[in-house]
C-alpha cells in the first residue's frame, strides 16, 4: 500500500490498481456531468426554459441589448441549444438577423458559466481553487474580448451577417443532411439520471424545488471534483500523462485541434471545458495549456451546430444555417485574430491569472465575478429596458406565431447546440 513501492510489486498485483483507479476517474467524471445536468435542469425550471428565454429576448431592441440579454438568457436557462432555438424562432418571426447575431455572441459568453461553476469544486483548497478558476475563466475572458472587438464591427459593417447570408444560400441549395443529433452518447447516459434527480424536487414549491435542485447539482460537482483531483494526481503518470501532454500541452495548434475534435464528439463545449478544469486544479495542466483547448471547444460546438442545421428544412432552414454559420465564423475569426496578434493572444491568459490571484487571496472575488458578469450586469440592463422602454418584439410573436413555434421545434429536435 506504500506509494513508494509500486515498482517493486509483482506484476500480477500491479494490474488491478490502475484499473480500479481509472474506473474511479470515469465514475467521478460521470457524476460531474450529472451534476452539471442537474444544475442546468434547476436553472431551466426557475427561469421558465425556452419560454423564459423568449420573454427575456422580447427586450432585445438593439444589438447591445441582444448580446447582454443573450448572456443572461443562457446563464439562466443553462442550455445554449434552448436559447438558440428561441433565437431561430424569433428570426423566423421577423426579428432582424442584425440583432440575432449579437444574441448568439451573448449565448457564447453565457454558456461559459458552467465550467466556472465546476471550478467551485475546489473551493476548500486554496491553491487548487486558484488554478482551476484561472483555467475556467480564461474561456470567459476570450469570449468577452471577442465581443468587445466584433460587436462594434458587426454594428457598423455587418460582416458576419453579410457573409453568412451568402454562405447559407450555398449550403441550403444542397439536399444533404448531416445531422449528428442521434449519436450523442454522453447525453444519452447522463440526461436521464440528471432529469430524474431534478424530478425528485417537484414535491416542493416551484422556486424552492428549483433552488434545491441547483444546490444538489453544485453538491455533486463539488464532491466529484474534490475526489477527482486526488485520483487524477495518481492516474496521470507515465503513458497517461504523455497522452494528455500530447493532446493539450504541445502548443496552440495541437490544443485547438484537440478541443475541436473532442467537442465535435461530445457535442457540448461546456462538457469539454468542464472536464479540463479538474486537470488544471490538480496541477496537471496550466492555464496557458488549457487556453487553446477551450478555443478549439468554441469552434467544435459551432461545427456541430452547422451539421445539425443542415437537417432543417422549410422556410426557416436558411435562417438556421445563417445563424450557425455566423457563429462558426465569429469563433474561427476570433481564434485567427488572437493567434496572429501576440498581445491579444496573451490577454485572456493574463486576465484569468490576475483574477485567479485575487481569488487566491479572497474567495469572495469568485462569487462577485459570477454574480456580476453573468447576472447583475445583464439583469440591470434587462430591468432598465423593461422599466423605461416599450418592447419592440411582442410576446405573441414567439408564443403564438406557428412559424416561430415550428422553427423552435425543428432546431430542438436536431439539437442545434451553439455553446
Amino acid at each position: 500500500m506504500n506509494s513508494n513501492t509500486p515498482a517493486a510489486e509483482p506484476q500480477g498485483e500491479k494490474a488491478p490498481r490502475p484499473i480500479l483507479l481509472w474506473f474511479g476517474v470515469a465514475f467521478l467524471i460521470y457524476v460531474l456531468l450529472i451534476g452539471v445536468g442537474v444544475i442546468g435542469g434547476g436553472f431551466k425550471w426557475i427561469s421558465g426554459g425556452s419560454e423564459g428565454a423568449a420573454q427575456i429576448f422580447e427586450f432585445a431592441s438593439n444589438p447591445l441589448y441582444g448580446v447582454i440579454l443573450g448572456t443572461l438568457a443562457t446563464a439562466l436557462v443553462q442550455s445554449s441549444s434552448t436559447v438558440t432555438s428561441v433565437i431561430v424562432g424569433l428570426v423566423a418571426g421577423g426579428v432582424p438577423v442584425s440583432i440575432a447575431i449579437p444574441m448568439i455572441m451573448g449565448a457564447n459568453m453565457g454558456t461559459t458559466i458552467t465550467n466556472t461553476i465546476v471550478s467551485l469544486g475546489n473551493l476548500r483548497e486554496k491553491g487548487a481553487f486558484s488554478k482551476s478558476f484561472k483555467a475556467a475563466t480564461v474561456h470567459d475572458f476570450f469570449n468577452l474580448y471577442c465581443i468587445f472587438i466584433f460587436l462594434p464591427l458587426e454594428i457598423l459593417f455587418q460582416p458576419l451577417e453579410r457573409i453568412s447570408g451568402v454562405m447559407a444560400g450555398w449550403f441550403s441549395s444542397s439536399a444533404s443532411s448531416a445531422s449528428v443529433a442521434d449519436i450523442n452518447v454522453f447525453a444519452m447516459t447522463t440526461k436521464p439520471v440528471s432529469k430524474w434527480i431534478v424530478k425528485q424536487f417537484e414535491v416542493f414549491p416551484s422556486t424552492v424545488g428549483a433552488l434545491l435542485a441547483i444546490a444538489a447539482g453544485i453538491g455533486l460537482i463539488m464532491v466529484s471534483v474534490i475526489y477527482l483531483g486526488k485520483l487524477l494526481r495518481s492516474a496521470m503518470t507515465g503513458r497517461a500523462a504523455d497522452m494528455i501532454d500530447t493532446a493539450v500541452g504541445r502548443g496552440p495548434i495541437t490544443g485547438i485541434a484537440s478541443g475541436t475534435v473532442v467537442t465535435v464528439l461530445v457535442q457540448s463545449s461546456s462538457t469539454t471545458t468542464s472536464l479540463v478544469v479538474p486537470l488544471a486544479g490538480a496541477g496537471l495542466l496550466t492555464t496557458k495549456q488549457v487556453y487553446p483547448f477551450t478555443l478549439g471547444a468554441n469552434i467544435g460546438t459551432c461545427i456541430t451546430a452547422l451539421l445539425a442545421a443542415t437537417a432543417i428544412s422549410g422556410p426557416t432552414g436558411v435562417l438556421a444555417l445563417q445563424i450557425a454559420l455566423a457563429h462558426l465564423m465569429y469563433n474561427v475569426l476570433g481564434v485567427i485574430l488572437f493567434g496572429v496578434v501576440p498581445w491579444l493572444w496573451s490577454l485572456p491568459v493574463r486576465s484569468a491569472e490576475w483574477l485567479g490571484d485575487k481569488v487566491a487571496i479572497n474567495r469572495g472575488w469568485a462569487a462577485g465575478y459570477i454574480l456580476v458578469a453573468f447576472f447583475a450586469l445583464p439583469g440591470v440592463v434587462f430591468a432598465s429596458n423593461y422599466a423605461f422602454t416599450t418592447p419592440e418584439i411582442p410576446a405573441e410573436l414567439v408564443k403564438e406565431d406557428p412559424l416561430s413555434k415550428d422553427a423552435e421545434a425543428r432546431v430542438e429536435r436536431v439539437s442545434l447546440e451553439i455553446e
